[in-house]
């Protein structure tokens, strides 16, 4: 029985090898551009779904960590691969900060759902951490950055404030419907191949 107990507080070979494929996979989908999904008149994002499942499958340490590599590499690609609005990335409050937060909110939506209603807790795992992305990064881009935004895009505050809104609107509402679209069945292919 202790034995048991403390195997399962160890951070294990299989935690560290899921950071490290689902970690992988994230570089992948941001390099290849393949973490981006046209749905006009946006791209929805997936490099988050990564994070969703680690955190589902592996629990919130696994997420928080894999959502840390999200993060550095959203750092990474604003450095490396500049764009006027770039700057936003380089602060690790907007760049990493939520990233590690779609790890914790998603495991604590999945648990909870009470039962055995698994897709449904995928489901919402997938929804809320989704929008921890969304919302945290387009929030913080508004508290910190709206006048260096609006001046980017060369508008007013007011325009700049809605953009932001508008983009969380028309980015946020697809995202979610792609995440359940993919974390429920590939978090139950994994927990089948796992059993």
């Amino acid at each position: 029985m202790q034995t048991q107990t403390m195997s399962s507080q160890k951070f294990g070979v299989r935690q560290i090898a899921t950071v490290g494929m689902l970690s992988a996979i994230i570089i992948v989908l941001g390099v290849t551009g393949l973490g981006f999904i046209p749905i006009p008149p946006v791209k929805a994002t997936i490099m988050h779904l990564p994070v969703i499942i680690g955190a589902i499958i592996e629990g919130p340490v696994v997420g928080a960590i894999t959502g840390l590599f999200f993060g550095l590499f959203s750092m990474f690609q604003a450095a490396t691969n500049p764009t006027p609005t770039s700057f936003l990335f380089l602060n690790p409050i907007i760049a990493v900060l939520p990233r590690i937060l779609i790890g914790i909110t998603s495991y604590y939506a999945y648990k909870l759902i009470p039962g055995k209603l698994n897709s449904i807790k995928y489901a919402f795992a997938a929804a809320v951490g989704t929008l921890t992305n969304t919302i945290l990064v387009l929030g913080l881009i508004y508290l910190i950055y709206l006048e260096r935004f609006a001046k980017v895009l060369g508008v007013d505050i007011a325009k700049a404030r809605a953009t932001i809104v508008g983009i969380g609107i028309t980015n946020g509402i697809p995202e979610v419907l792609v995440s359940i679209a993919i974390v429920v069945p590939v978090v139950i292919g994994v927990n089948k191949i796992r059993k």
